[in-house]
């Protein structure tokens, strides 16, 4: 037995490099596959927080008569933590996370001031006396077809920035939306929201350079439609 037979034999400087190469490209490959599931996840978590919220305020409409909770500058729409209790913690599981979008970045809180992120923000139709139905829902013409919320955000929802509702002001959606410029998901072709009949579904952002403006024309922000 030689000498050199008791050792295994070293890479090479070049093989090192190959390996490291190769190591790189399939990262190149992988890489988009994982940011394309982990916006996957977060759309379906979105989803889901959208359906809990519908379902919630579903059940509120049936014990207040079909009438949304009153809005004003001391008293956001929902969930109104520093007013009366419209959602939270009646409707809801004690818990606030439903109320923050998986998009927005900033941090959770479960604190009982006013203070924890709101993602979600309804279309300020249904609060309108025109066009709109004053907060009464058995006045919306068109529920499947009708948004009723959507996370709100302004501009990019990728930046934490971007995000601004809290429990103490949730802001209502203008019609169309036009702060916001490019959906959450999909590449930001796509955007979660809840209707008026409490389904939700991801619709498609655009057309192109027109704001807060979605493909599908049979839904629409008009209540009386």
């Amino acid at each position: 037995m030689t000498r050199n037979s008791c050792f295994a034999r070293a890479f090479t400087l070049i093989e090192m490099a190959v390996v490291l190469a190769v190591i790189a490209i399939m990262m190149a490959f992988l890489y988009p596959a994982y940011v394309g599931m982990s916006q996957r996840a977060k759309a379906t978590k979105d989803m889901s927080n959208l359906r809990q919220i519908g379902i919630a305020m579903q059940t509120y409409l049936n014990d207040n008569d079909q009438i949304l909770p009153l809005s004003s500058p001391s008293s956001p729409p929902w969930p109104g933590t520093l007013a009366t209790p419209v959602l939270y913690p009646n409707y809801v599981a004690k818990e606030r996370k439903i109320f923050q979008s998986p998009f927005d970045k900033r941090p959770s809180s479960e604190a009982t001031d006013g203070t924890p992120p709101v993602s979600y923000g309804v279309n300020i139709n249904i609060y309108n006396a025109s066009p709109g139905v004053n907060r009464n829902m058995l006045k919306v013409v068109s529920p499947a077809s009708t948004f009723f919320m959507a996370p709100n955000y302004t501009g990019n929802p990728g930046s934490t920035s971007s995000w601004t509702g809290t429990a103490g002001n949730a802001p209502v959606l203008p019609q169309g939306a036009p702060a916001e410029t490019t959906g959450t998901h999909n590449n930001g072709r796509q955007i979660n929201v809840l209707f008026c009949d409490w389904h939700s579904e991801s619709v498609t952002f655009g057309p192109s350079g027109t704001a807060g403006t979605f493909q599908n024309t049979a839904t629409h922000w008009d209540p009386t439609q």
